[in-house]
């Protein structure tokens, strides 16, 4: 159903806010460019940690090898990964955090309670969101193990409405390997479910 053309102006007004925050970027090493997908007709969210530099470069969400595994993972093309009026991407951390010790630095703490409840009530056909990494679990899992891959082995708790899963990142592959069942037994879930919500089921 199309939505109400007042809802889609309410969203397309919010995310230029969003595209021009600044709140935080005194802390950021190449400065703001908020990176966040969106529109009021979307079916999925994926709720990650922080872009990387790569995406920072190109304002392209997931345009990175972790990406290219979680389109592996969904069965998904670019085209429909990145189709706004169908699938929403929104990370912790909206701008490039920084280099750590160990990888990038954790997502801002500014940026999620700032704009991720005024994004929600606008997305009212979101069925299923993908909670990639600790930080996007830590904030919508309530009674969550302490560990991740209790937390991604618990994952019935909560599916479909939200699924915990590990980042698709290259340092991750150890963590696949030791843990098969998650691309044996999650995986064709979010599959399945994806593909039956975005119409891609083939009969």
């Amino acid at each position: 159903m199309p939505k109400a053309p007042h809802q889609t102006q309410q969203l397309d007004n919010l995310l230029d806010q969003i595209r021009h925050c600044e709140i935080c970027k005194d802390h950021l090493p190449l400065g703001p460019r908020p990176v966040i997908q969106a529109a009021a007709s979307a079916k999925l969210m994926i709720v990650g940690q922080a872009p990387g530099t790569r995406v920072h470069e190109t304002g392209i969400p997931w345009n990175d090898p972790s990406g290219d595994r979680l389109r592996q993972w969904l069965e998904l093309d670019r085209a429909t990964f990145y189709d706004p009026a169908q699938i929403a991407i929104m990370p912790m951390g909206l701008c490039y955090p920084g280099k750590g010790k160990s990888g990038d630095l954790p997502p801002r703490p500014e940026c999620a309670p700032q704009w991720h409840p005024q994004v929600w009530p606008l997305l009212p056909d979101v069925g299923m969101t993908l909670l990639v990494g600790q930080y996007a679990q830590q904030r919508y899992l309530s009674d969550k193990p302490k560990t991740l891959t209790e937390t991604v082995k618990a994952w019935q708790q909560w599916a479909p409405r939200y699924i915990p899963m590990p980042h698709p990142s290259p340092r991750n592959t150890l963590w696949l390997k030791k843990n098969p069942w998650f691309e044996a037994e999650v995986v064709p879930y979010i599959r399945d479910y994806v593909h039956q919500h975005l119409g891609l089921v083939k009969g």
